[in-house]
């Protein structure tokens, strides 16, 4: 989460599990240079959620939206460490190959930020914090589906400091 988070993205590797939680609470916490360089570069306006709300995503998020390049079941992390400890080449397309035995496809959870991408877009596409805050209350009028879900990413927000969100939307829009 949040700054060590930012740093295992420069990795040519970036390996997750299903126990895998992914956050970046700047919004709460202040902004992050290098965590709106990685949301800026998400398709759509995921990563405005991701760095607005600061909520969590798991391993099959993070590999659906790209945040992760390998799913391995933690079960078989230990014998991937082994593997990749006798391989005698730093040839990246050997390690990519050898970690490829060891990949699952992993299963996004249905009530998944990542399955709300229609609704994400619709809604973080706005160019200030107060325009996102009122498409996400205006959802929430409309009831459906998604509003519990709409709901705690309103909630999220709210309990950020605004000029920690403002600062934020802006690094995430303008990286």
């Amino acid at each position: 989460m949040g700054g060590g988070a930012t740093v295992s993205m420069l990795a040519r590797f970036r390996i997750v599990t299903e126990n895998t939680v992914f956050a970046l609470p700047e919004g709460a916490l202040g902004s992050d240079v290098g965590g709106s360089y990685i949301l800026s570069r998400l398709a759509g306006y995921f990563g405005e959620y991701l760095g607005l709300t600061g909520a969590q995503i798991d391993g099959a998020e993070m590999i659906a939206c790209g945040l992760a390049t390998h799913f391995v079941l933690s079960k078989d992390l230990q014998l991937l460490e082994n593997a990749l400890d006798k391989m005698d080449s730093s040839d990246t397309s050997a390690i990519s190959h050898l970690i490829g035995k060891f990949v699952h496809k992993p299963n996004i959870k249905q009530h998944s930020a990542y399955r709300r991408l229609q609704i994400v877009n619709k809604c973080f596409s706005g160019k200030i914090v107060e325009d996102i805050l009122l498409a996400l209350e205006g959802e929430i009028e409309n009831g459906g589906d998604d509003e519990k879900w709409i709901v705690d990413s309103v909630n999220l927000m709210k309990s950020c400091s605004p000029l920690s969100l403002k600062v934020s939307l802006k690094l995430v829009t303008d990286c």
